[in-house]
């Protein structure tokens, strides 16, 4: 039986605590910043070629895209506790601000029906 999901606190807390017991410190900001996007582009790239028009090159084949995502979680879950944001509360704040904008404007688009 698996384990239930942690919550978004759960995880920036996992990842602080691994950061400073197995990871010994956070790398600066501007260099998780850039690891952040390294890790979106290599998701990007297996998305482009799994689901896009290119073909998939031998190396990505085999490559787990929950894995490259986890990867994206992790790096943005250090950011944020190195910049002070808890990303529950920023999460709703996000959901609530989309809801209001959005309520009737996808379900206006022609482009969606």
């Amino acid at each position: 039986m698996s384990q239930p999901s942690p919550s978004l606190a759960e995880v920036q807390s996992t990842v602080d605590e691994w950061i400073t017991t197995i990871g010994v410190r956070y790398f600066s900001e501007l260099t998780n910043m850039t690891i952040l996007t390294e890790e979106v582009g290599e998701l990007a790239r297996i998305m482009a070629r799994r689901y896009g028009d290119q073909s998939e090159k031998p190396s990505d084949a085999g490559k787990d895209i929950g894995d490259e995502m986890a990867d994206i979680l992790w790096v943005l879950a250090a950011l944020a506790n190195q910049t002070g944001v808890n990303l529950s509360e920023a999460f709703e704040r996000n959901l609530e601000k989309k809801t209001k904008r959005d309520a009737e404007r996808h379900k206006n688009n022609p482009k969606l029906k």
